[in-house]
């Protein structure tokens, strides 16, 4: 008969979590691999926890007052969980576990010694590793002793580390459950750590080993550097030999100590090159069972190696599915369109449904495939010289793995892989007749999309909205728009490459930009200082929105005096812009006008920092700079040789670039605006589901991807244990941080600046908007969080379309993503405010009020004393 209370590891296989916890349920796996070592022993279950929990006094009282803290607030977390692991450890374990735990140690010698480990139930999952959180025990000799420790083991479900840490992860204290895991001890020649892919890089076929001599405590503990082995196949690619001074040993009646290692030994290895290799082969043995890399820690005694725990990596980034063996490079899509943050499975399927090429998903975002273009030196080059313009970070990390030898295989450039990098030819008439053409052909297909879209539902809108998204990419692979696009970028290339060449001027086009037309995107900036100048006469409607928590404030405007015309104001401007939001490539996104309170900081902000008329003030002084900057660079052209050919030219690409760029932000608000009538339609499709009793929330039908839902529309059938599945998959996606390229083999490459012209101490970035200001950094993460100061430097992680009337409020902006082309380089350039973006690591490193100076016109920022 199996015990309640205690199972032998061979009896346990990874399915049983919920009854020995992760630790536990990793061992009993891998106790049934052939080959693979593991140390006897049993595991005490959790039915023995919660008998001993039945019997600590208030429990349910203490673990409610737990929960309610804030993770932040450390003196009352340290205080609980201290009186809760007293009360635990004060219980005497009761006759039928403490009988059950002495019978399997006769079985295993009840002298012998044995490690003592905690095992909770939310511990070594794939999402959350929750490593270090709980207590282990070495060397615990004697019935008496190691039922003591079985205690120590269960109350450290309660340590502050633990309790902070499922706190900040959103599990509840009364969900997880311990197990203890009672096995003999392995006394060590040496021991350590295997990571069966690179932890640094993400390299799924690389893998590190971590070894010291002792007991592995000492380099879990820091006490000692490892040495440090990669293996690549069967081979030892690199290794570092640390010096070992110290090392952790068993004592013989119990305990641990450390211990000086032999000066002659220090820096020896403390394995050999064959035994890392042997050593990698038992880890691939051991990922290959559980189906993913892993963490694990293992011990070398004389009779060969000993593996006492294997748990998932839960900081890699994933790998594309292809389904095939073949090497792949990938381009983070959400880089290039500034959202690098995770998309549900709806917004990433409508993404792919939409999107002009085929793209593949991985950690909830989205990457292109470029190793055909590539492989061919045509493509390639056109390639890198098009991502190097607007990102050099990506064209860097681009060349960091084509330096890796065989990795991309050539192809002759007979077979380029896609159509030409760079788009249409840009052979175009300069005419702003054509630039209203395209507007107004998109605005008449949202338009008959919106009336179209009103009398379909059920299956019908399925088929409906399939051939919604043929127009979609129709109207966005419009050649002449496509045209227009490539005539204003390149336009700005030659304008700044020709102007440094004759002048000596970086960055020209940024001014000669400003104020230009038709640029949608400043143009939502500008129109909420014009909702301000609404607002402002009116002290009662400015008093109201301050304290707006709500989103049907809009409702309650019209009570005051002067709200009426708030409203309308606002109403207005959501009609206009309601449909954009951060974010706003994932269609699951909240837009505006589902939450109205976001933009009330920013209006807010706007009636405190300007004056009335400042929208227009900013345009025709920004009109007038562009105007003055096109007169004083031509007549520094005539000046020169062939001086009247220079100016002629430039005057055509001046014009060029004043006529198509604003239109580079305009398919953009096209696509949100379709995505906005797609989004209502399925909303309303997701109510009926919901008044069906198919799924308990609207917003349930975010975790299904575009297909899925077609058929649970279909069928009126949901499977809730898949929702509930891609929900905690979507939680651990946010914890990831996405590559801008990333390889078939989990390398994350990020790139690296190579230049020698930024000062010591100075965060080097991309120069997308020329000058330099100084100010006070505000580190803002949220834009309704925003609370702007006349000449705040704006600091974030990324800037989409939605942020652009924050910047109508700031006098720079510094961002850890984007190129010289992304939405927030072209606003910040149209309003004239100095700007570096791709400055890795910028919410980190500028801490929010510190006074920094941006220097747009070479790429770096200063932290100022």
């Amino acid at each position: 008969m199996i015990d309640r209370y205690v199972l032998d590891l061979q009896e346990i296989d990874e399915t049983q979590v919920a009854v020995v916890g992760g630790k536990g349920a990793h061992l009993g796996g891998l106790s049934g691999i052939e080959g693979v070592h593991v140390p006897g022993g049993f595991c005490v279950t959790t039915d023995a926890f919660r008998r001993i929990m039945a019997e600590v006094p208030s429990i349910d009282d203490l673990l409610e007052r737990l929960s309610r803290l804030n993770p932040d607030d450390r003196q009352e977390i340290r205080t609980l969980s201290a009186q809760i692991r007293r009360a635990i450890e004060e219980i005497a374990i009761p006759g039928e576990p403490a009988a059950a735990i002495t019978r399997a140690l006769a079985r295993f010698g009840e002298q012998a010694a044995y490690a003592v480990r905690s095992s909770a139930t939310a511990e070594d999952l794939p999402t959350a590793s929750f490593a270090g959180q709980q207590d282990t025990y070495l060397n615990i000799v004697g019935p008496t002793a190691i039922l003591q420790h079985v205690s120590r083991c269960w109350a450290s479900l309660f340590t502050e580390r633990a309790v902070t840490y499922r706190q900040r992860n959103g599990i509840d204290h009364r969900a997880v459950h311990m197990a203890v895991v009672v096995q003999r001890m392995v006394l060590p020649h040496a021991a350590g750590i295997l990571f069966t892919a690179d932890p640094v890089t993400g390299n799924r076929k690389v893998a590190t080993v971590d070894a010291g001599f002792g007991l592995g405590e000492a380099l879990v503990s820091g006490l000692v550097n490892p040495d440090v082995f990669k293996v690549r196949g069967d081979e030892v690619v690199a290794k570092a030999i640390a010096a070992k001074r110290r090392a952790v040993h068993a004592l013989p009646a119990g305990g641990t100590q450390e211990v000086a290692i032999d000066s002659r030994r220090q820096e020896q290895p403390a394995l050999t090159d064959t035994q890392v290799v042997q050593l990698v082969q038992l880890g691939r043995r051991i990922e290959a069972h559980f189906g993913r890399p892993q963490d694990i820690e293992w011990c070398l005694a004389e009779d060969g190696f000993r593996i006492v725990q294997s748990r998932p990596i839960t900081t890699l980034f994933p790998i594309p599915e292809t389904g095939d063996q073949e090497n792949h490079v990938y381009v983070s899509v959400g880089h290039q369109q500034m959202m690098t943050d995770p998309m549900k499975p709806l917004g990433l399927s409508v993404w792919q449904l939409t999107a002009m090429a085929p793209m593949h998903e991985a950690g909830g975002r989205l990457f292109v495939d470029v190793t055909r273009r590539l492989a061919s030196p045509a493509s390639r080059a056109g390639l890198l010289d098009i991502v190097g313009r607007g990102d050099p970070l990506v064209r860097d990390a681009l060349e960091t793995v084509l330096d890796l030898e065989d990795f991309v295989r050539a192809l002759p450039d007979a077979d380029p892989g896609g159509p030409p990098v760079g788009g249409a030819s840009t052979s175009i008439e300069t005419d702003p007749a054509i630039v209203t053409e395209l507007i107004e052909r998109s605005e008449a297909s949202v338009a008959a999309l919106e009336r179209d879209i009103r009398t379909k539902s059920g299956p019908e809108l399925f088929d409906f909205l399939l051939e919604a998204f043929d127009e979609h990419k129709r109207v966005l692979s419009d050649p002449l728009s496509m045209q227009v696009i490539m005539a204003g970028m390149q336009a700005t290339w030659w304008l700044n490459d020709k102007l440094h060449e004759w002048l000596g001027e970086k960055n020209a086009a940024d001014t000669l930009t400003l104020s230009a037309p038709d640029n949608i995107t400043s143009e939502m900036g500008l129109a909420l200082l014009d909702v301000a100048d609404v607002i402002r006469p009116h002290p009662d409607v400015v008093a109201f929105l301050r304290g707006v928590e709500d989103e049907d404030f809009l409702d309650e405007l019209a009570k005051l005096a002067g709200g009426t015309e708030a409203r309308d104001a606002i109403e207005a401007y959501l009609d206009r812009y309601g449909m954009r939001c951060v974010g706003e490539i994932d269609i699951t996104r909240p837009r505006w006008r589902e939450r109205p309170a976001t933009v009330v900081p920013v209006i807010l902000d706007n009636v405190r920092n300007f004056e009335p008329g400042a929208a227009g003030r900013r345009f025709e002084q920004g009109r007038q700079k562009a105007q003055q900057k096109e007169q004083d660079v031509l007549s520094r052209l005539r000046a020169l040789p062939d001086g009247d050919q220079k100016a002629d030219e430039t005057k055509r690409m001046i014009d060029r670039v004043r006529t198509f760029i604003g239109y580079r932000e305009y398919p953009k608000y096209g696509i949100i605006s379709r995505y906005f009538v797609y989004k209502q339609a399925l909303l309303r499709e997701a109510e009926r589901l919901v008044q069906a009793d198919v799924v308990p929330e609207k917003e349930d039908i975010f975790y299904l991807t575009f297909q899925e839902l077609r058929d649970v529309v279909r069928s009126h059938q949901v499977d809730d244990q898949l929702i509930q599945q891609r929900k905690e998959a979507f939680r651990s996606y946010q914890a990831l941080t996405p590559p801008r390229v990333l390889t078939s083999e989990g390398e994350a490459v990020n790139g690296a600046y190579r230049r020698d012209d930024v000062p010591a101490g100075a965060l080097a970035g991309l120069p997308v908007s020329a000058g330099s200001v100084e100010g006070r950094a505000r580190v803002i993460l949220d834009m309704a969080e925003a609370d702007l100061e006349a000449g705040d430097i704006l600091v974030t992680a990324y800037t989409d379309p939605s942020w652009s009337p924050l910047f109508v409020g700031i006098t720079g902006l510094v961002t850890e993503v984007g190129g010289l082309m992304t939405h927030g380089a072209v606003i910040a350039r149209e309003y004239g405010l100095p700007a570096v973006v791709g400055v890795e690591q910028a919410t980190r490193l500028i801490r929010d009020g510190q006074r920094i100076r941006v220097h747009g016109t070479d790429g770096y920022v200063e932290i100022l004393a």
